[in-house]
């Protein structure tokens, strides 16, 4: 198997390639959008500013070749973090040069990505450390063999409300509910770092590879 993950000039890749070198994977770092083809599954981390990082995946050409990839061949995707934001149709969170409007994702789950202090958490932000998760009934897939209550890593400011309460595959309680996961078909995202969440980060990677 080869498992690309995506350089488009962000991003903690160093670690992600390091945790997938520990599941016995020869990960592959994908710097041109030419270089996807010939991975069987991808991996999209993203830290930082969504709307800078919207302005890179336009600019290196990421977005309508993930599309491709990933719509019209069915290749399976994981978001990290931002990377998961950035599934989303659009977000709150502009650059610095687009302060005052929105910025415009994948759109290969739909949704919207909104400040915590908008939907109504009062605690401090950003979310910054190990959190549980709770799984919705809607099929366990990349928690299998990661019981409810499990924590994982959480670094964000901002979280991932999808159109169709059904893409979402895990919550977490940060004084409101806060999409922790989402999966539609082929693509899932999930909100805390795996590659920063020991023994339950690497299994849902796993389960990610075996899916």
């Amino acid at each position: 198997m080869k498992v690309g993950v995506i350089d488009y000039g962000v991003g903690n890749l160093g670690s992600v390639m390091r945790a997938l070198e520990e599941l016995c994977v020869a990960p592959v770092l994908i710097k041109h959008i030419n270089e996807m083809g010939s991975c069987n599954r991808l991996i999209l981390p993203g830290v930082g500013n969504f709307g800078t990082c919207s302005a890179l995946l336009q600019q290196g050409g990421w977005v309508q070749a993930l599309r491709d990839d990933v719509i019209l061949n069915q290749k399976p995707l994981l978001g990290i973090c931002l990377g998961m934001q950035l599934l989303a149709t659009t977000s709150s969170e502009s650059d610095v040069h687009r302060s005052s409007e929105s910025a415009f994702g994948l759109n290969l789950i739909p949704g919207r990505v909104e400040s915590l202090e908008k939907i109504g958490c009062n605690l401090r932000v950003p979310h910054v450390g190990w959190n549980s998760i709770n799984c919705l009934p809607v099929g366990r897939g990349i928690f299998e063999k990661i019981p409810n209550g499990t924590d994982f890593y959480f670094v964000h400011g901002y979280a991932f409300i999808p159109e169709n309460y059904e893409h979402i595959l895990a919550i977490t309680d940060y004084g409101v509910p806060v999409t922790a996961a989402v999966r539609r078909d082929n693509v899932w995202g999930v909100q805390f770092h795996p590659e920063k969440s020991s023994r339950a980060g690497a299994q849902l990677l796993q389960n990610f590879l075996d899916a």
